[in-house]
């Protein structure tokens, strides 16, 4: 494969950067539950991840009605912020970042979470400052819209296919697809790599030194 040059390295957070995939499965089955809805499985739960928070708790609980949205909203973020010190980056995440640093690259965050939710996470990991800016569903459109990508790129004044999408979900990658930018999925994370040829990803890494290895070749 001839090497590209990106400028723009965006990085989904949960399931990509940390290692919360289980952690956010499990706190959606229990809000479901604490809501009296039928509990998702796992691999429903896991499913909805990467997408915005009612979004994903409406495709993940479609039994719930409407009107306890904002309840099953609140029972979900109680549970992840019980267990939040739990969740630690993938080995390896930190000297990836700072090889990309160091090389050059503007670093940016497109994630599902809420802009406070970001906020938090950032605040109290070993991320703080390492992003040039960010992105979160609540305050653009959730993926797979392209918004938080288009809005990443006019920021920064860098062309889609100077623009590369990192994440473990097909949400992260449709969402790449749609704004015209390549993308590497991680198979580490919420969803079967399996599914994401279709999606045509430059290459799907199974462990953070595989991304690690790749990006220093091949971007």
């Amino acid at each position: 494969m001839t090497p590209r040059r990106f400028d723009l390295i965006a990085f989904d957070w949960d399931g990509t950067l940390f290692d919360s995939t289980a952690i956010i499965a499990r706190c959606i089955q229990a809000a479901v539950r604490d809501v009296g809805g039928q509990e998702p499985t796992l691999e429903a739960a896991s499913y909805v991840i990467g997408m915005g928070l009612m979004q994903a708790l409406a495709h993940a609980a479609p039994d719930v009605p409407q009107e306890l949205y904002p309840t099953l909203g609140d029972r979900y973020r109680h549970h992840y912020f019980a267990n939040q010190h739990d969740i630690s980056l993938f080995d390896g995440v930190l000297p990836l970042l700072d090889a990309l640093k160091a090389r050059g690259y503007l670093l940016a965050v497109a994630t599902g979470k809420s802009r406070r939710g970001l906020d938090e996470a950032l605040a109290t990991s070993a991320l703080a400052g390492v992003f040039d800016a960010s992105r979160t569903a609540d305050q653009t459109a959730g993926k797979p819209d392209p918004l938080m990508l288009r809005e990443l790129m006019a920021e920064f004044d860098v062309a889609p296919e100077r623009t590369l999408m990192i994440g473990d979900t097909t949400h992260d990658l449709q969402m790449a697809l749609n704004a015209g930018c390549p993308s590497v999925g991680v198979s580490y994370g919420a969803h079967d790599h399996a599914v994401f040829d279709v999606l045509r990803p430059l290459y799907v890494a199974h462990s953070v030194r595989q991304l690690h290895d790749w990006m220093l070749v091949h971007a």
